[in-house]
């Protein structure tokens, strides 16, 4: 079992989150949460606007705007997968242990977040070692992401192609709220994790960030087949 140093003991999550950060650290954590924050903010306002559409009974470009949200959800998806599995690996081996704490089932409010915010409760109580943690906290984070983004499309598929889609909508209301508490997670994790890693690991780690994205995603709108 790992053995925390002293420095460990002495702090907490929220005492890394309110962390002043070096600068070369800073500059990082503020580009990938800046680039994150506005691919969020751009899909937010393509499924608001289609709310308001659908409000106003301008079904067609409603159905438009939720196939324009779904691909812009895809393409968050991939960079926080791509994020997670290169912090997990460079986690298994940098010699400070960054912090983290379970995810909460009641900052969700879907069955799918839900579910596995409850999971990760369970085995951060019985995994032996906080490192183990931490690697199973963002395994837990990034296949979140990824089913979140998968039933997004489902829905954004079946209003688009249904003549009845009311309670996707609903569902996408949902799906939206819970993705944007895994992207606040990711946040926190990445800011913890940056206190922890060594000052000479900072350039080669920033360099797999950029590179980290698993090369896969969905070019396509989805022009809906029912009328308006």
């Amino acid at each position: 079992m790992e053995k925390p140093t002293s420095h460990y003991l002495q702090r907490g999550v929220t005492d890394d989150w309110i962390r002043a950060l070096p600068r070369e650290k800073n500059q990082i954590f503020e580009g990938i949460a800046r680039r994150w924050e506005s691919s969020f903010a751009m899909m937010s306002v393509a499924l608001d606007d289609a709310l308001a559409m659908r409000a106003r009974g301008e079904l067609v470009c409603a159905r438009q705007h939720v196939s324009i949200s779904a691909v812009l959800l895809n393409r968050l998806s991939i960079s926080l997968v791509g994020f997670c599995e290169s912090l997990a690996n460079r986690g298994r081996y940098i010699r400070e242990i960054p912090l983290v704490e379970p995810l909460n089932a009641a900052f969700f409010r879907g069955n799918t977040a839900q579910m596995a915010a409850a999971w990760n409760g369970i085995l951060h109580h019985v995994i032996f070692g906080d490192r183990q943690r931490f690697v199973h906290k963002l395994r837990i984070l990034s296949s979140t992401v990824e089913q979140l983004e998968r039933e997004f499309d489902k829905a954004a598929r079946d209003i688009s192609e249904s003549e009845t889609p009311a309670k996707c909508w609903g569902v996408l209301d949902h799906l939206h709220y819970d993705f944007n508490t895994c992207l606040r997670e990711a946040e926190v994790v990445f800011k913890s994790f940056l206190c922890a890693l060594p000052t000479e690991q900072l350039a080669a780690f920033a360099g797999e960030i950029e590179n980290a994205a698993p090369k896969r995603t969905r070019m396509r709108l989805r022009l809906t087949r029912a009328s308006a």
